[in-house]
């Protein structure tokens, strides 16, 4: 039988334990309902800790799984179907995203049920009693690692590029230009912007918006309004960061303003081998 999603309008049936960092989260949560058709830059990891959750891409038909990988700049829909479950946001540009992306040959992965058996345990201790594990990076790591087993392949990304996604990362100011980046290159704009699509995957105008994006997540726990966390992520108001909170999670930012925050460095490491933790610019 098809699978019909739920008609119920997305709920919170648990308080919502989110994990915040700039480039990603990790959220675990007991939720109902469907979030509309969106599409993010981030690899989505959505692992059913009972239960089930659905999910429907740009033209499949639904599907029921434990887990489900959904890949960077894919548009998907999602049934949370009342399931308690663990949503982690990696980050493509990290080196953990990078060697994942390699296994993903459709825009959504169904997890073997071999790989779930596997994490679920641990997921479902930390989802229980989160205050008793010790190392939630390792933790956060450790799932990536277990979705995708075997030596990484090496990702090879332009210099160039590592170069401006380095220094964007690093920057507490994301007004940066198409113009800026390309000089960091020693590009020129037309050219940058050939590569930066090319080695990426999205136009960089795109790929700042979604920094923003993933920033102003990390100020609504902070600032807890909407229009405060727009300021801090360099959004020209309220209204433009709703609008792409609508476009990229499929849902309000009013939903991260509900259960308990954990802000911390990011568990991945950049392309270029160094920690996560954005520092500021100089």
């Amino acid at each position: 039988m098809p699978y019909t999603p739920n008609a119920e309008p997305y709920c919170w049936l648990s308080v919502p334990r989110w994990y915040l960092w700039d480039g990603g989260f990790l959220l675990t949560a007991r939720a109902q309902g469907v979030v509309p058709a969106h599409t993010h830059h981030a690899i989505q990891i959505v692992i059913a800790l009972d239960g089930c959750v659905a999910i429907c891409g740009q033209n499949d038909d639904w599907r029921e799984s434990r887990g489900v990988v959904v890949r960077p700049d894919a548009e998907h829909s999602f049934d949370c179907n009342g399931a308690l479950g663990v949503m982690l946001f990696v980050d493509p540009e990290s080196s953990e995203g990078g060697w994942l992306s390699t296994s993903l040959r459709q825009d959504i992965t169904t997890v073997p049920e071999s790989r779930l058996d596997a994490l679920v345990p641990a997921l479902r201790t930390f989802a229980d009693q989160p205050d008793e594990t010790e190392d939630v990076p390792a933790l956060i790591r450790s799932c990536v690692h277990g979705l995708r087993p075997g030596l990484a392949p090496a990702r090879r990304v332009d210099t160039r590029v590592t170069t401006v996604l380095e220094a964007i990362r690093r920057s507490d100011d994301l007004r940066i230009s198409l113009d800026t980046a390309a000089e960091m290159a020693f590009l020129s704009p037309t050219r940058f912007a050939h590569l930066f699509k090319e080695q990426v995957g999205l136009p960089f105008s795109r790929y700042m918006l979604w920094r923003k994006l993933t920033r102003a997540m990390v100020a609504i726990a902070s600032e807890r309004t909407i229009a405060a966390a727009a300021h801090a992520a360099d959004f020209a108001d309220a209204a433009h960061l709703t609008r792409t909170f609508y476009q990229m999670v499929g849902m309000a930012p009013s939903a991260l303003m509900r259960g308990e925050f954990i802000e911390m460095p990011s568990p991945f490491n950049s392309l270029a081998g160094t920690p996560g933790e954005r520092r500021p610019a100089e």
